[in-house]
């Protein structure tokens, strides 16, 4: 898989999230290393960061929960508006983490 086509799998991956739904950065790289051959979170977020705007952002968060910097308050707002759980830390990862598995 070329890093454009990298680029690809992962925003089509956060496309698919359901609303009130959340994956980690980790998450994501973990759903396609097989297929990739990568599997680095930063390498997640830096995609998100630079390429994420035209999908939902708000939904890929920390692996314990924390939104995105610098993009928190917003990120809550979406993700409260979608139903969900939230804590005063960010997101409940426990009752909101999802995986591709559940949308197959």
């Amino acid at each position: 898989m070329t890093p454009d086509e990298y680029v690809e799998a992962v925003l089509d991956l956060v496309e698919r999230i359901p609303p009130g739904r959340v994956m980690s950065y980790g998450a994501v790289a973990d759903a396609l290393a097989e297929r990739s051959g990568r599997a680095s979170a930063r390498l997640v977020g830096s995609i998100m960061a630079r390429h994420g705007g035209g999908v939902p952002w708000h939904r890929v968060v920390n692996s314990a929960g924390r939104l995105p910097p610098g993009h928190e308050v917003e990120a809550r707002d979406r993700l409260r508006a979608e139903g969900c759980p939230l804590r005063p830390s960010g997101v409940d990862m426990a009752a909101a983490a999802w995986s591709p598995e559940e949308g197959m």
